[in-house]
């Protein structure tokens, strides 16, 4: 049976093209055969530029953000997909928007920590928007996993230079070997890299470890982690609590209004 996920990115995707069209590339690689995976991104217009660290890093504006993923949210539910995927490393509102529906939803980086996990003692994640270290640094205490944080830091280049790496890729991925040894020195033991393009920057160059270290493939992690969810609904009819402030789902009816009355639309497909 087809399994179908609505991607959600935190970009303009029609604004990234490379970076698009190598993320179409990844997620055929790593999908399962009977997976077919929908890419959206942010309403075209959403930021000034085709850079929307600018915005990511101030907590205000990635909640106003967040209502598009919300948005999408119920749109991916109503349109019969299987799942729903934030794919962006802060993961916004993902409590929210999990409580909201009623089909499996995942989130980049927490689909990324729970995997290293399995891998190593100790994970780092490794950013190039660098105010987001505050931020990972909340959600590992959030999704209860301090005592395998083993920090989080900037990576030395921004958006723009791993944009440019996919048309040069060797100079980007000296500089973020450098980056990654000074997390081991400190005790990582697995590197989750993020956001999203350099994710798919680096598995597309074969980067897979630093002097043994695994660098994750986070990306691929939400993928499995949908496929996972989704095969144990159908299979073992077993689902996310239903119990709690955070938890309980509203009812359709109150859901539609309120996302009616707060305005918006969807995102756009790519």
């Amino acid at each position: 049976m087809t399994l179908r996920i609505w991607h959600q990115s935190f970009t303009v995707l029609q604004d990234l093209g490379a970076y698009d069209a190598a993320l179409r590339a990844h997620f055929k690689r790593v999908a399962r055969p009977d997976t077919e995976i929908v890419m959206h991104g942010m309403r075209p217009g959403t930021y000034p530029s085709n850079y929307p660290g600018t915005d990511i890093r101030h907590a205000a504006f990635q909640h106003l953000h967040s209502m598009q993923l919300m948005q999408a949210g119920w749109q991916a539910q109503k349109d019969g997909f299987d799942a729903y995927a934030i794919s962006t490393l802060p993961d916004p509102a993902l409590r929210e928007i999990r409580s909201l529906l009623r089909i499996p939803v995942v989130g980049y980086g927490e689909s990324a920590m729970l995997t290293s996990l399995l891998l190593g003692q100790r994970f780092a994640v490794m950013v190039f928007i660098s105010e987001l270290t505050d931020l990972m640094a909340h959600n590992v205490e959030r999704y209860g996993l301090r005592e395998r944080f083993a920090g989080a830091s900037d990576v030395g280049f921004r958006f723009a230079d791993v944009l440019q790496g996919f048309g040069s890729p060797a100079p980007l991925i000296e500089r973020f070997h450098a980056a990654a040894r000074a997390q081991i020195a400190r005790g990582a033991e697995v590197l989750i890299p993020g956001e999203a393009p350099l994710c798919v920057l680096l598995a597309s160059q074969g980067v897979r470890e630093v002097d043994g270290v695994p660098v994750l493939d986070s990306l691929s992690c939400w993928v499995k982690h949908a496929e996972m969810l989704v095969d144990l609904k159908r299979q073992s009819g077993i689902e996310r609590c239903q119990r709690g402030y955070y938890n309980e789902p509203p009812s359709l009816e109150r859901a539609e209004q309120l996302l009616n009355f707060y305005g918006g639309g969807t995102s756009t497909t790519a």
